[in-house]
């Protein structure tokens, strides 16, 4: 029997939440550094995902969705930003705005355009996420009207 079959259907949405919050982290710190994708993956996967440090447990992630993020956001770059740059103001684009929402619009955008993720999840994870790193801003509902627009550009059937 596989793992994979005698984890719980929430323990797997747990997983692939876990798996977009550091393709998140991933793309930013790529940005950041100039780590390659391969070597930003490794990194993760070696000392993140199911990490323990000081007493704080890191996730375990869904490493294939966590491959995918990275490869899609990297390999669809150039798609995704335009995709971005449409939905942002125009005074606004993508290279302007703060590196860790730039690396979440990758990373959304990449399973939007990539993956069969019915684009409501998308957009609810990364929304999530956006709350996470930003607790008192405006940044998720400033996430959600992006993503909805990238969702409806993407997936235009799905709505």
């Amino acid at each position: 029997m596989s793992t994979d079959n005698a984890l719980s259907g929430n323990a797997k949405r747990k997983m692939k939440s876990a798996a977009r919050f550091y393709a998140v982290q991933a793309l930013f710190q790529m940005e950041s550094s100039g780590q390659t994708a391969e070597g930003i993956v490794t990194e993760f996967l070696d000392h993140r995902f199911g990490a323990v440090y000081e007493d704080m447990e890191f996730v375990e992630g869904d490493v294939d969705l966590f491959r995918a993020l990275v490869s899609d956001a990297v390999n669809y770059q150039a798609r995704v930003d335009q995709m971005t740059d449409r939905a942002l103001v125009a005074k606004w684009p993508i290279a302007r705005i703060d590196p860790t929402l730039r690396a979440l619009f990758r990373s959304a955008g990449g399973e939007l355009t990539q993956s069969d993720t019915p684009p409501k999840v998308v957009i609810k994870e990364y929304v999530d996420i956006a709350a996470a790193f930003f607790p008192e801003g405006k940044e998720p509902k400033f996430v959600n009207a992006v993503l909805d627009h990238m969702a409806r550009e993407a997936k235009p059937d799905a709505f």
